[in-house]
């Protein structure tokens, strides 16, 4: 006669520990009561979960990543890149990503992959190798305004590889060799030019002052002879030059009578 309460009692006790559920610091527990959402989620510690009549939905609250798979993207110089990349997003609200979307993941994929491709085909090939920092944070904007009313945060994307074609790779180096080739003659003229300023400042000196000239050709004949070397430095006046130019003219010079 005892048999009927005792059983009943312990149905409950099983039932009221078969509610209770536990849930991680980092985990929130979304609870449709009779279809109804709850407004606010549950947890993070011991709650209980009162079957069926409530339903729970788990919730990760930490950042996760999502790995962009390789897209064919036509950059706005006609050129084909195979480009992937990586998100960082968290969920914010628990409730709008179990209400708002059917699979939140699934969803952020979806639209990292469209707009990825919608993105960097408006851009030049350049730009996209270049400048990738201010495409990342386009990106990232975009698809941070379009899961917000998912209740998830897009904190980071990154262009993770861009893969070209073998022929571009060797047009872009062919492009760099040319480009360096024209810096080395910039900077190749430059330097002939502050040379030749240098010269000029010198020879005005010089001119001032007659004497410089000699005491550097006496400074030129002892670095000269400095060195190891079987050299023979012999020197003569340029003066003896202008007076045998002068004797020579006199000289060809036909006689009057």
């Amino acid at each position: 006669m005892f048999e009927l309460p005792l059983i009943a009692a312990l149905i409950v006790v099983l039932y009221l520990f078969s509610s209770i559920k536990i849930l991680a610091e980092y985990e929130r527990g979304v609870i449709f009561r009779l279809g109804r959402v709850l407004e606010e989620p549950k947890g993070p510690g011991m709650i209980l979960v009162f079957a069926p009549i409530d339903r729970m939905v788990r919730i990760s609250l930490r950042v996760d990543t999502l790995e962009v798979p390789p897209q064919d993207v036509v950059t706005r110089d006609n050129v084909t890149v195979k480009v992937s990349a990586v998100i960082f997003f968290r969920v914010l609200a628990p409730r709008l990503a179990v209400v708002e979307v059917s699979n939140f993941l699934y969803a952020t994929s979806q639209l990292a992959q469209t707009t990825l491709r919608s993105v960097l085909g408006e851009v030049e090939l350049d730009e996209l190798l270049g400048q990738r920092e201010k495409l990342n944070l386009r990106l990232q904007s975009i698809l941070d305004q379009h899961t917000a009313p998912w209740g998830v945060k897009v904190n980071m994307v990154e262009v993770k590889q861009v893969d070209l074609a073998e022929q571009m790779i060797r047009a872009i180096a062919r492009q760099a060799e040319a480009e360096r080739e024209r810096r080395a003659k910039i900077i190749h003229a430059e330097g002939e030019y502050t040379a030749a300023a240098k010269l000029a400042m010198a020879a005005e000196v010089i001119q001032k002052q007659p004497a410089a000239i000699q005491l550097r050709y006496l400074q030129t004949l002892v670095e000269i002879g400095t060195e190891k070397n079987t050299t023979i430095v012999f020197p003569l006046p340029l003066d003896i030059f202008s007076s045998l130019g002068r004797a020579l003219e006199r000289a060809a010079e036909p006689k009057r009578d």
